[in-house]
């Protein structure tokens, strides 16, 4: 086993925690340690977080606090919604940023719900038909929102607004501003305790985005790590609800969480058919992601070599 001295230090971004709990995991139980890494885990503001404020939701996506500490060189490594790290990856460089590329498929299997009002119109996604639905743009609600919706609406008539942060978002539609928002965990329990209406509701995964200067054999133990983490937090989530529990600030007891949502798996290589589909889904958004990428400029499977 690696000594202490012989670990390598590694930082990494972190926002909300069901999308970073497998990092969470395995920098707890020790996981990184045994693969010789010392793993820093530095959170920033995400839309999770009881009192996140708008600077996880600046309106240009590099001003946030997550992309500004990676642009900065504050963290070697991020993950983010699938469709966020496309677009960051894809625009970094155009946009005056530091490159990065996708490194992997992720470990968080998030649940993103679409959730109203318990004493409104809406009982299904049909109705949701040319009304804004809140979201985080240019992150996971925004691109699920549209990916759920898609099946029941046409696109054209699917529509999107910003009310804030996940507490913010409730209370705006508890206050009819709005009439739909969509919801990770712990606010989808959170919703759930106080009467709102799930809508509907799907799984949706992470990518992970790295510079030049973190190399395969790190990303390989650091993926290595959350696989075995992802096995562990799905044989016993109950265990970590802990670190979503704090998150949502006081407005769940230990039994409220439904950790049957959390779901999570090893970390895999970014294929060409991924990201073909992708990126040919987003460019079938206007304003989702600049046109012209390619598999070989965008993603980087070195951790596979």
């Amino acid at each position: 086993m690696s000594t202490q001295r012989e670990l390598k230090k590694v930082r990494v971004s972190m926002m909300n925690a069901v999308h970073d709990l497998a990092l969470l995991v395995a920098r707890d139980e020790g996981l990184f340690k045994r693969e010789g890494l010392d793993v820093e885990i530095v959170t920033t503001p995400g839309t999770a977080q009881v009192g996140a404020g708008r600077q996880a939701l600046q309106e240009g996506i590099f001003d946030r606090t997550m992309e500004s500490l990676y642009n900065d060189g504050g963290v070697d490594q991020y993950r983010m919604c699938e469709w966020g790290v496309m677009k960051r990856t894809v625009e970094a460089v155009s946009s005056g940023q530091r490159a990065a590329k996708i490194v992997a498929l992720g470990a968080a299997m998030s649940k993103m719900a679409i959730i109203a009002a318990p004493n409104g119109g809406i009982y299904e996604p049909e109705a949701l038909k040319d009304v804004p639905v809140a979201v985080s743009p240019f992150n996971g609600s925004h691109f699920t929102t549209l990916k759920m919706l898609e099946g029941f609406v046409d696109k054209r008539h699917i529509q999107i607004t910003n009310a804030g942060a996940m507490e913010e978002r409730l209370e705006a539609i508890r206050d009819r501003r709005v009439a739909a928002g969509n919801f990770m965990e712990p606010w989808i329990s959170v919703a759930q305790k106080q009467g709102f209406r799930i809508i509907m509701e799907c799984h949706s995964t992470r990518s992970e985005a790295a510079g030049d200067e973190l190399d395969g054999p790190t990303l390989a133990a650091m993926f290595r790590a959350q696989a075995a983490a992802s096995g562990m937090i799905n044989q016993n989530p109950a265990k970590y609800a802990h670190y979503l529990l704090e998150e949502a600030g006081g407005l769940l007891d230990s039994g409220d969480l439904q950790t049957w949502r959390l779901l999570y798996g090893p970390p895999t290589a970014y294929s060409r058919e991924r990201f073909d589909d992708t990126y040919q889904w987003m460019l079938g958004y206007p304003g989702l992601v600049e046109t012209g990428a390619t598999y070989e400029s965008v993603v980087d499977n070195r951790a596979w070599v």
